[in-house]
């Protein structure tokens, strides 16, 4: 006959368990409004022992910012294989999961949270930028980009962002609906860019060409061609 003995977690297991659950916690209320003794209770041990293993909550919450920031980064991973819109509708999906799972964390950090003006957490909302720009740079197949490339990957990956947190806020628009309109916003970006600059004409004209015409960007010309007889004539004096 054998007894049940809880086990004994090694540091780094420990550690992990506490960030794990600091980051659920966090995932739920804003990170003020968590408490050390709700994270010492959730995770079955005592405020003390949590106080062992870091040295208060400001270093358990960045810590538990490092790991959100590496599971958000990872969300723009892609295999780049098939149509880009494709790909980026996809990209959008897993971002946007990871945003509905994790509402008020996704909110401290990207607004910086408790931690707000540090150079801990700065790094690491940087770091989740950089890493989505990189992606998409990869996607496109570009590894120097041209000035104006960088300006509507960087513009993009912001506006995808904002309109994260704007959405948390009511979730009043449907999410499937936002994840094409970001998809949209990307190729309206890039067909701005190409209006001002060959290289960038180059590069969407590449892009459609391997776009079916049912993909999403196929979607958005469908949708603006549909405004097309709405749309008034533009005055002939206004284009001399």
């Amino acid at each position: 006959m054998t007894t049940g003995v809880r086990r004994r977690m090694g540091v780094d297991e420990r550690r992990q368990q506490l960030i794990g659950v600091a980051l659920e916690l966090f995932s739920h209320r804003a990170p003020d409004e968590v408490s050390i003794d709700e994270i010492a209770a959730a995770a079955g041990i005592s405020r003390p022992l949590v106080y062992h293993y870091f040295p208060g909550k400001q270093s358990l919450y960045e810590a538990a910012l490092r790991r959100a920031a590496d599971e958000l980064a990872v969300r723009f991973l892609e295999p780049h294989e098939g149509p880009l819109g494709a790909r980026l509708l996809r990209v959008m999906g897993r971002f946007f999961d990871f945003v509905d799972e994790h509402g008020p964390g996704f909110s401290a950090l990207m607004r910086g949270g408790p931690a707000v003006g540090s150079s801990t957490a700065n790094a690491m909302i940087d770091g989740v930028r950089q890493a989505a720009y990189e992606q998409i740079l990869a996607h496109l197949g570009v590894e120097e980009p041209p000035a104006r490339l960088e300006l509507v990957v960087r513009s993009w990956v912001s506006l995808a962002e904002s309109t994260a947190l704007i959405w948390l806020d009511g979730r009043r628009i449907p999410r499937a609906e936002l994840e094409m309109q970001l998809v949209h916003d990307f190729a309206a970006l890039a067909a701005v860019s190409a209006a001002y600059d060959t290289e960038m004409a180059g590069i969407v004209l590449r892009i459609l060409a391997e776009e079916p015409v049912d993909g999403p960007f196929g979607d958005l010309l469908t949708r603006l061609s549909a405004l097309s007889p709405a749309v008034p004539a533009v005055p002939s004096q206004r284009l001399s």
